[in-house]
């Protein structure tokens, strides 16, 4: 696989978090990592998060990354939030009376789920296939049915396996919404127009830039329309096969250091 020379392409790059700049289930960082992220720095290059995740949620080794190699642009919740040096861009909270839709057919139906905020992530109740989905991920989760009553929700995530996909897709609560399976207990549901991409184009208007600027890293489901977006999509060498097969190019694992080798390719950072 050739790699042009991008370094005059690229100004910005978005890291999407989970399998791609971290390992979520053994809570590795590759040391690679931060020399990445500062030689980018230094290189003019702005690093940037793209995630499925809420800022509150963000692991405890990414937290220490930023405050050590502070990064100042995030494009969260599946891009239902953008903020820059704690600015908000752009957001697209889920309208209340449609969470209470939700809500209402969830309960009905044995299902628990969480709403995620900026702020907060909060779950209907404790349970074991709540647990397996969203303990590797956090802990610090509150305990609140109401929550969306009294804040915005960008995010639900009911916590149900595939056989009651059908279930789920055939009552009629989903207009409006995208649902994405992040686990095996458990989905993203939010706005329909939402993806990265969408909080990507917000945040490169705010900045000045184009999408032929813009280079993004992922590995899931959730990373199709940004790196089908972007200037130049990489998919990890981890990925999914569906993200391998619309990105531009796919490096090496994550274990492998996947995101320092092809900057070295692509001549944004030297070694």
């Amino acid at each position: 696989m050739t790699i042009a020379n991008l370094r005059d392409q690229i100004k910005i790059v978005f890291f999407d978090i989970d399998e791609t700049l971290i390992m979520k289930f053994e809570d590795i960082l590759p040391d690679t990592v931060l020399p990445a992220i500062r030689k980018l720095k230094q290189n003019g290059i702005i690093p940037a998060i793209a995630t499925g995740r809420s800022r509150c949620s963000l692991p405890t080794k990414i937290k220490q990354l930023i405050a050590e190699e502070p990064i100042e642009l995030f494009v969260t919740m599946n891009g239902q939030l953008a903020v820059f040096k704690d600015q908000t861009i752009e957001k697209h909270p889920i309208p209340t009376a449609k969470v209470q839709k939700l809500v209402d057919f969830f309960d009905a139906h044995n299902i628990s789920y969480a709403f995620v905020s900026d702020d907060d992530v909060a779950v209907s109740e404790i349970n074991p296939k709540q647990q397996s989905a969203l303990d590797p991920i956090l802990t610090d989760y509150i305990v609140d049915k109401d929550y969306f009553k009294h804040h915005e929700v960008f995010q639900l995530l009911p916590f149900y396996d595939e056989s009651q996909d059908e279930l789920v897709t055939n009552a009629g609560i989903l207009d409006g919404l995208r649902v994405v399976r992040w686990d095996k207990d458990s989905v993203d549901l939010f706005d329909a127009e939402g993806s990265k991409a969408r909080g990507i184009a917000a945040a490169i208007k705010k900045l000045g830039f184009q999408m032929e600027n813009v280079m993004a890293f992922g590995d899931g489901l959730n990373d199709l329309e940004m790196l089908s977006t972007v200037g130049v999509g990489v998919a990890m060498g981890n990925a999914h096969e569906d993200l391998k097969k619309v990105a531009n190019y796919v490096t090496d694992r994550i274990e492998n250091d996947g995101i320092y080798n092809f900057l070295i390719k692509s001549n944004l950072i030297s070694e």
